[in-house]
Order: structure tokens, then sequence, then C-alpha cells
């Protein structure tokens, strides 16, 4: 909820809300806020829900069952591609096909459950003699985050697997990255989970072709680092065979 509703502000949402439900109550009881739950909780059908017999000006429904996971770029985060039609989308338009660099976390994408989900795939690859092929960058969206994934050793899966555990800030982002891998100018492509993607907006690079995509599919795109890698229909060769 809380990535759809920062995403929303980077495609035109003045607001977007969610009613109260119980996985918010989870999340404030979780993190040590229980007397906001338990406050939420008595206006859940009153004041956070919406008004009975309202009316929308446009009403979408989404079979999440259907839904093919997308990779959005470059230059700007509406450019939605289906994993499937993202290879013959970048031939056709001479987007660099190697992915550089790879990128997680940040305010929008770094929950627990993101991270973990990452570490899942990771382990996975490393099971197999495989791991990132570039650069995989991870920042935390927070202390407690961090801590915890120290803790519960996600991070030290993430770094067997290539990465670099930034500081939990917003990074790479909004440019606070000292880049050395590719020259200014030079034409180049890379893949994030962070919530904005325009020209040079990460490395001050204005030929840098950036994609944002979920945490899962950076992971699982670093593996091979191509943007013709469709990781839903595609196997991965392990160094096992």
């Amino acid at each position: 909820m809380g990535t759809i509703c920062n995403m929303g502000a980077e495609i035109g949402a003045t607001t977007s809300l969610f009613p109260y439900n119980h996985r918010m109550a989870d999340y404030l009881n979780a993190t040590s806020r229980c007397d906001i739950s338990q406050e939420a909780s008595k206006y859940s059908e009153s004041l956070l829900t919406p008004d009975k017999g309202c009316d929308y000006d446009q009403l979408i429904e989404l079979d999440l069952s259907t839904l093919e996971p997308h990779v959005n770029g470059p230059f700007i985060p509406d450019l939605a591609h289906p994993i499937s039609k993202l290879a013959e989308n970048a031939k056709s338009n001479n987007w660099p096909i190697e992915i550089k660099v790879g990128l997680i976390g940040s305010c929008t994408n770094s929950s627990y459950q993101d991270m973990a989900r990452c570490a899942t795939i990771a382990k996975e690859a490393l099971d197999h003699g495989r791991k990132s092929k570039i650069p995989f960058n991870v920042t935390p969206g927070s202390e407690q985050i961090r801590a915890t994934i120290e803790r519960d050793g996600i991070a030290q899966t993430l770094r067997d697997f290539g990465g670099t555990v930034l500081a939990n800030a917003c990074g790479p982002c909004i440019g606070q990255w000292d880049r050395k891998d590719v020259k200014k100018g030079e034409k180049n492509t890379i893949v994030s989970s962070y919530n904005r993607n325009f020209t040079g907006r990460n490395d001050a690079n204005p030929a840098t072709h950036a994609f944002v995509t979920s945490p899962e599919m950076v992971t699982a795109l670093a593996i091979e680092a191509r943007l013709d890698f469709d990781p839903t229909t595609e196997s991965i060769k392990g160094a096992d065979g």
C-alpha cells in the first residue's frame, strides 16, 4: 500500500488513500504504536473508510492473479512494459540491453518483506553457484529495517549475492552516488526499485537509461544482467549445470 501511494504521486496523483484495514493495524502494533492502532480502529467503520453510496469518476478493477510483472522506463516512471514485451521494446528503441547496475531499496520498496523476498531469490541463485553479475546496491528503508535484516542474516545473504548494503538513506535515488563504472555521457542501462527514474536523477548522467521495477525483479535481472531476460519464463543455468 505504501508503494502504491508513493508511486501514485510519480504519475500525477495528488492524493492516494487506502481504507484502514487489519494490515495497517498489524504494522502499527509491530512498530510499537499500539495506541494509534487502537484509536484508528475505533473509527475504522465511520471515518477511515469510503462513504456509503459514494460515486467515483472512474472505477478500475484489477485481477492481481493475471497481472504480469512490469518494468518501467527509461527516463519516466509511467512508460510501462510487461516483462514479456521488454526485450522487444528495448531492441526496437535501441536501449542498451546490458544492465550495468541493479539497485533495490530507498523509501518505496525497502520493507523487511521486500528485502526478505530478494534474499530468497539470492539464496536460490547462490545454492546453484550463481550471484549477481553486476554491482548490486541495497538501501534499507530505515534503521529498524537495517538492524532487522542484519539480525536475521538477510543482509549477509545479499552481500554473498554480490550486494553492497548502503546507509539507510535516499542514496542513489536522489543522486547520492559517486558512480565510477561509466563516464558521464556514456549510454548505459541501470535497473532499480526506486520510485523515480528521470533523466540524470540517479547518477547525474543524462545518458543513463534508468528502469524501475519491483525489488524481486531487480534481483532476478541482476543474475543475467540483461533487459532481454524474462525470469518468469526463462531458466537460469547454475554453475552446477
